[in-house]
Order: C-alpha cells, then structure tokens, then sequence
C-alpha cells in the first residue's frame, strides 16, 4: 500500500440486514444479545477489510449500548462506517435498527464503536491502513469524536491502571460500606 492512499468513508460503508428467527430467541423470549453482538462483529470486519484491503482483527468494542430489545420475527439492520483511522487501526461505527413488519414500526437497538486492527496473514503484525477523505462535516465530525474516544479511552486505561497500583484492601475496606456485599473473610 502506498504511503499516500487515501480511501472516502462511503466506499467501505456496509448495511446488513437479518431476519430475527426463532433459534435466536433466549430464554425471556426476545433475540440474545450475543446473536446481535456477533453480527456486530461481522459488519465491523467487513467494513474495517474492506477499507484496508486486508485481513484485520478486532481489538476492542467500547461499550456495547443495547437501547430496545429485538423481537423474534422482526428485521435486524446494521449499518458500519469507518469514522476515524489510525496507522494500522480503525475506529468502526455501528448502529442497529430494528424493524416489526406488521406494526410497521422501527426502532434502534445499538450503537457501539469498534476498534479493528489491520494485521498481515502471515507474521499477524499490524500494518498500514489507507487514511480517510473526509467529504462532509458529519464525516469530519465522526472523525474528530474519533481522536477524542481514543484520547479518553488511553486516559481511562492509565487511570484504572494507577489505580489498581494504590489499592490498598486494607485501608480502603470502608469503601465497601454502603454497598450491596458482606465481608467474610
């Protein structure tokens, strides 16, 4: 790949659409939520390869927002778009509709942000992805939020770190009043 590649976000964005079927349905009734995760996953890969015109890998998944729960017989849509890339990663935007035929009604069901990783199929190191041409504001948008989710999300790492090193069981025993335990030790 050329050091100078550049690829516009409409030409990896992906839409996959799913009927909801029985086989789905967990024990409340309603699709399990790891059947949606997973095509999550797959709408992130496809979206990720298809801009880096390699094989990539999933690094991470910011918080997974389940906002309507899905009903079997309904039409799951997933949308990914390439919002934000970085050497060998790219940020993936997935957002998730729901649609009844019969009431005629749609509705959101998720939203998360996956963090996708290109790598070589034979050594499996990272490599370099094309950069994003940005062609709209909502596009510059996304890829700003982009560079603030991952400047947040480093800082929260270093954070949860730093405060896993000052963790003192001892003297931090009267945080636990309050809350939903008992100590038995």
């Amino acid at each position: 790949m050329s050091e100078n590649e550049f690829r516009t976000v409409k030409a990896s964005q992906q839409v996959l659409k799913e009927l909801m079927v029985p086989s789905y349905a967990n024990f409340g009734g309603k699709v399990h939520g790891g059947i949606i995760l997973s095509l999550m996953d797959k709408i992130a890969y496809t979206c990720a390869a298809t801009h880096a015109r390699c094989y990539c890998v999933t690094a991470s998944i910011d918080s997974v927002d389940f906002l309507n729960p899905v009903e079997v017989g309904e039409l799951l849509t997933l949308y990914a778009s390439v919002n934000y890339v970085g050497k060998s990663s790219m940020e993936i935007g997935i957002k998730v509709v729901s649609e009844d035929f019969h009431k005629g009604i749609v509705k959101p069901t998720n939203t998360s942000y996956f963090t996708m990783v290109a790598v070589d199929e034979e050594t499996r190191l990272p490599v370099q992805v094309p950069g994003l041409v940005l062609e709209d504001d909502v596009e510059v948008k996304r890829f700003l939020e982009g560079i603030t989710r991952r400047k947040f999300k480093r800082t929260y790492k270093d954070e949860l770190r730093q405060a896993r090193r000052e963790l003192d069981v001892e003297i931090d025993l009267g945080r636990l009043d309050g809350e939903n335990c008992r100590l038995q030790r």
